[in-house]
């Protein structure tokens, strides 16, 4: 039996999940949560063998969640359930420590695939990320490089700190948030804002929207 925790500040995901994934013998939902705290807790608990986890929550990106739990419980499987497009987060999410990225348009069947294969400790590469990595070596190295969005070479840390400056948080904001300390910050600011080419605050958040990460 594998135990599955599914974390989406929307109740009536989570009620569509949990009442699909009743219909298999061998998976059952042993806890559920709508925040990045709830799904640290889960995982403190030991209480699931996977969780299913969102991008987009109130308190907490899922982006935050993934790092808090693989830093505390790397062997947990985080498979990332998003409306966001694979295109988006898939490969950044990935490099970070999620074992999966499924869109929330997918086969329901396909979510259940994903869970049991991410139990026995493998990745889930859906057909459309598997197409995108594969386009992201098909003209080898170079092409790689230069066809690869920018935000694709920011660290975990600078990616968490790009997202939430592009929401329009503050620095100090982010630092209490992220128990760092405001220079440490402000440095990881100057690093995002070269590697992405850009200049001011109000230029993130236009990268951000027109790349699909932010709404």
């Amino acid at each position: 039996m594998i135990r599955i925790g599914i974390v989406d500040d929307h109740a009536i995901v989570r009620t569509g999940l949990r009442q699909y994934l009743s219909d298999h013998v061998d998976l059952r939902v042993t806890g559920e949560g709508s925040s990045g705290h709830d799904a640290l807790e889960m995982a403190r608990g030991g209480e699931v063998d996977v969780l299913l986890l969102d991008i987009s929550m109130p308190d907490q990106s899922g982006v935050d969640a993934l790092a808090a739990i693989k830093a505390r419980f790397p062997e947990l499987p985080v498979l990332i359930l998003s409306g966001f497009p694979e295109a988006h987060y898939a490969t950044t999410l990935l490099r970070q420590g999620a074992s999966g990225y499924l869109n929330k348009e997918c086969d329901p069947e396909e979510i259940a695939n994903a869970i049991r294969l991410v139990s026995r400790g493998r990745r889930y590469i859906s057909p459309a990320v598997a197409e995108q990595l594969a386009d992201s070596v098909a003209g080898g190295p170079g092409a790689a490089a230069a066809d690869k969005p920018l935000h694709e070479a920011l660290s975990e840390r600078e990616f968490q700190v790009f997202l939430r400056l592009a929401k329009g948080e503050t620095v100090g904001h982010i630092a209490e948030a992220l128990f760092l300390s405001v220079k440490t910050v402000s440095t990881y600011r100057t690093r995002v804002l070269e590697k992405l080419k850009l200049q001011t605050n109000s230029d993130l958040t236009y990268y951000a929207l027109k790349n699909g990460l932010i709404q």
